[in-house]
Parts: structure tokens; sequence; C-alpha cells
């Protein structure tokens, strides 16, 4: 329009990438839109139902009203379940109180308030990568520097605390832990967290630990932050129902943090979206209390993922180009792109290459900056899971006979 404002980002926002997982979705979708058939592999998020307890849950909390807003960090009786369940794993003498929790729109929105309340201009963060996307555009938005700290392949691409102290500087103010990881599957052993831990707590670093995963492991319970911290002052929890109990729609989660970062994030919250919404938290609190009934959901969902892993671990597995990391937990493989090393960002080139001639939607590495590599999820039916790596398989070998 003539004589119009031109748009110019704000330097909140100059800097920042839309979420490539959530990208390649659309870009799926609107394959599908146009008549292909797309098997997409992209998404993180469970294929499986909410079980049908928490939603009955739900539908009689809607039934006693619960349509009002709550209180900013969330209904105390969710507050007291969560509250419980940190006890239950930390072993210190200072109880973990329902005021140390507070209830977010989704996991994401607990991790962006706890970099904005703990990071700012100046500040830099380790984050281990490959991680998820969204933790370096956070820490941005925070003002802070996101430094990358690559981990070993050969290892699951993990980080220790060697690695960590080769990237700090007297400007490093805190580290975001993700095990389960997502993208690899990776899961650190009680050894490798603690160690970890005590490097953070001996330099006076924040740790913020993403255990939105902690639940889908195959190998064992995977250990949380809060199980082998010595101390818990320098630590933010982060959780939430989307994965374990199938609730990506729910948008709950949650923080356990001393009191004044809890005190700090309800602050910010009460200024961007208030409480989270009154019938989820209801719902939240039956998939944390029901029990049983719950449960074998749950354990019938990492099961079937587990299916899945084992059936599909072999076919990538047997083209020759592909290097696949086995994951321990979460419901990803991470896959070496074919041409890895040699042809610029091998990963993108391959995706690309895999949605238009192959139809599958699967996420280019470069997004959790590791330009040559792929994420594939099998969050989704087994036979299409298998006939989508098959197809992984194929183009691999096409590209390796050229």
């Amino acid at each position: 329009m003539p004589g119009g404002l031109t748009f110019r980002p704000s330097a909140n926002i100059a800097e920042m990438r839309e979420s490539a997982t959530i990208a390649v979705s659309q870009r799926a979708r609107a394959l599908k839109a146009a008549g292909r058939e797309i098997i997409d592999l992209g998404a993180g998020e469970p294929d499986f139902e909410t079980p049908e307890p928490i939603r009955e849950a739900a539908k009689a909390a809607l039934d006693r009203g619960a349509t009002r807003y709550t209180a900013v960090d969330g209904i105390l009786p969710l507050r007291e379940a969560i509250a419980g369940a940190a006890n239950a794993a930390w072993q210190g003498t200072d109880r973990v109180t329902p005021a140390e929790v507070v209830v977010s729109t989704g996991s994401k929105q607990s991790l962006f308030n706890a970099c904005m309340v703990l990071f700012g201009p100046g500040d830099e963060v380790l984050v281990p990568t490959p991680s998820w996307t969204s933790y370096y555009e956070m820490v941005g938005l925070a003002r802070a520097t996101a430094v990358e700290v690559h981990g070993d392949p050969a290892r699951g691409f993990k980080v220790d605390p060697e690695r960590l102290s080769r990237h700090a500087t007297p400007r490093t103010r805190g580290v975001m832990l993700n095990s389960p990881s997502n993208p690899t599957g990776a899961v650190y052993s009680r050894e490798e967290l603690r160690a970890i831990l005590d490097l953070a707590a001996s330099r006076g670093w924040w740790v913020i630990s993403d255990e939105i995963y902690v639940r889908i492991t195959y190998d064992g319970t995977a250990a949380g932050a809060l199980d082998v911290a010595e101390r818990r002052d320098n630590l933010v929890v982060v959780n939430g129902v989307a994965k374990a109990y199938a609730m990506t729609g729910w948008r709950i989660g949650w923080t356990v943090s001393p009191l004044p970062v809890a005190k700090a994030m309800t602050a910010l919250q009460s200024h961007t979206t208030s409480n989270a919404t009154t019938v989820a938290q209801h719902a939240a609190l039956a998939a944390l209390t029901l029990g049983d009934p719950v449960e074998r959901a749950v354990r019938a969902m990492v099961d079937e993922f587990r299916a899945r892993r084992d059936a599909a671990l072999p076919i990538l597995r047997a083209a020759e180009g592909l290097t696949v990391l086995p994951p321990e937990g979460a419901f990803y493989f991470y896959v070496r792109a074919p041409g890895a090393g040699s042809v610029p960002d091998a990963g993108s080139v391959f995706a690309t290459l895999l949605l238009e001639e192959e139809g599958v939607a699967v996420v280019p590495g470069l997004a959790f900056r590791t330009p040559d590599w792929i994420r594939i999820s099998y969050a989704a039916e087994r036979s299409q899971v298998l006939d989508a790596c098959r197809r992984v398989v194929r183009a691999t070998e096409a590209m390796v006979a050229r």
C-alpha cells in the first residue's frame, strides 16, 4: 500500500528463525492437500490418543465448571501432585513445595519462562548440540548467547564435563540439558548426569533440565536431575504431559525450581499468558494421579515405540552410506545423511529428496545445528514407519550409486 508503514522486525526477534520441525510438517500437509501420498515422520508428537480416563476426567471437570481463570501458577492440586512426584525423586532435606511449581502452557513456555528470568545480555548458555531447535532461539530471545557444545556421535552426541568446560568462559551463566534427547534419543546415565550437575554447581551455573521424554525409555528408567543432584538451588526441572501421556494439544507443562525463580516466572507469566487452560490443568491432574488405568496406557505406548524401533533399526542399518544412532529413549532415529562430508548441508539435501521423490517427511539436521544429519520420527503407525524406512534406504542406495 503506497505510503504505508514498512515492517521491520524489532531487535527482539531479528535473529529468530521459524521452527524447522513445524515448517516440515506444514510442507508435508501442503503436499497431502495437493493429492500426494506423504508419510510424515517429521512431527515430534505421539500418534496415540490421550488415555480415556484422562479424557473422562476432563469432561467431568467441565461439568463441574472448570472454565474460569485459575491462579497464574496453576491449580493447587496439580502443583501438589507435581511437587509430590519431585519429592519422590529428590532425597534432600529441603522438600519441594507447591509454591516452587509453576504450571504453564506446555513445556515450551516453561523453558521460555526459565530462559527469560535466568539469562540476559552478556550471558552465555552452553547448549549440548544437536539439541531441540527452540533452545537456541529461546536463549537468543532472552538476549543471551547460545554456545554450541557438540557431543561425540559415537556416544549419541552426549557431552561431558570436559567438553562443557572447554567451551565455558567467565560469561557462562548456564547449561541446557535434555535427557532423553531430542533429536538423538540418547539417554544420560546417572553417573553422566551427576558429573554435569556437579560441574555446574562448582561453577555457579544454572541448569535447565528438560525431561519431557523421561518416561519414554527402552532400557530401564531414565534418571532425572532430581534423582542425582546433590543440590537444587541452581536447578530448574522442566516437564509436562505432552509426550508421556499423548497430550500434546492439551498444552500443559511445568517447572520445579527454587522459590525466587518460581516467583519470577509466575510474574512473567502473569503478563504473557496468565494461567494455562483450566480444563487442561484438570486433565493433567488426572494423568498424574489416576494411577494404574493411565499407567497401563503409558506402558502400552512405550512398548509399541520399542517395537517400532526394533523393527525399523535393522532396515536402516542395512543401507550402505547411512549411519544410524540407536535411540535409548524418545522416538527418533538420528541418521547421518549420504553425502555427509562432501555435500554442503547434506541433511537438507537428503531431506528434500526424500520428501519430493519418496514422499517421506523428515527434519533436516540443520535445525539442530548438525547439517549432515536428519531426524526420523517413528511416532506413526508401524507399517508406515517401516515403509518409510525402506524408502529412505532406496533413496540412499540411489544416491550412493550415482
